[in-house]
């Protein structure tokens, strides 16, 4: 997670880090053929919500409350406060963070995939690490894909159909994708046809690990610089979609999607 702060550690960083800059902002997180700024003018993927919007809101708020409310604070994201924080603190900022690369990466696809953020699967339930939420929702040729993003501030690895990581708690990232997952198919009434769980580059040894299925969805691992040509191509044990089954699917999410 020493990324985290790293992005926003100065105050020149602040500056380019919230006008949207890339480039060195974003090499922590995204590989180098991806870190500068889109040049293209082919047309971006449609997208809708606000990524890494929830989390970043709830930094702001668990930060000043460590703090103390009475006591002001000249910058939230300066790197010696975020240093000192607690770790669950942290680790708000550091998957915001990672939420952003991925909708970099994630608007890149092209005009044939529709991206949603941010979604809500259930009512609010004043839960502040995010389980009431799908960071990101791709619909392309390849299919519907449910996207999570995650910073463990460490390497992880795939052990018995889900990822092992050093946050020292007994979280199971997959499952609880799968289990996102199962909202959406449910209210949205829709078929989810894999689950992608998203690290930055440096915490997966390989760019894509398989982690088996659950309850026959494809699972997998992939670094944030992967995620694109992932999702481009069919994945295993998915088929593609088009013509009028993609515009029913999508006209079903969009009719039933909120966002958190």
């Amino acid at each position: 997670m020493q990324a985290a702060w790293e992005l926003v550690g100065t105050p020149a960083a602040r500056a380019r880090y919230d006008a949207g800059a890339a480039g060195p902002i974003g090499a922590p997180w995204v590989a180098s053929s991806s870190s500068a700024p889109r040049r293209d003018t082919r047309p971006a993927s449609r997208s809708f919500g606000h990524p890494g919007g929830w989390r970043r809101e709830r930094y702001l708020v668990e930060i000043r409350e460590w703090v103390g409310l009475g006591d002001p604070i000249a910058d939230p994201y300066d790197a010696r406060l975020v240093r000192s924080a607690p770790e669950r603190i942290r680790r708000l900022l550091a998957d915001a963070l990672a939420e952003e690369a991925t909708a970099r990466e994630l608007a890149g696809l092209g005009v044939g995939f529709t991206v949603w953020h941010d979604v809500a699967i259930g009512p609010a339930r004043g839960d502040t690490a995010g389980a009431d939420k799908l960071d990101h929702l791709v619909l392309g040729p390849t299919g519907l894909i449910a996207v999570q993003s995650e910073d463990f501030g460490g390497p992880v690895t795939i052990t018995r159909g889900d990822v092992v990581h050093p946050t020292g708690t007994a979280e199971r990232p997959l499952h609880a994708l799968a289990a996102r997952a199962k909202v959406i198919r449910r209210t949205s009434r829709v078929r989810v046809d894999a689950l992608v769980l998203v690290v930055p580059n440096d915490q997966l040894a390989t760019g894509v690990e398989l982690g088996g299925s659950i309850k026959g969805v494809p699972a997998l691992v992939a670094r944030v610089e992967r995620l694109a040509s992932v999702l481009r191509a069919p994945l295993p044990g998915t088929k593609p979609i088009g013509g009028a089954d993609l515009f029913e699917v999508r006209t079903r999410l969009q009719e039933s999607i909120s966002f958190r």
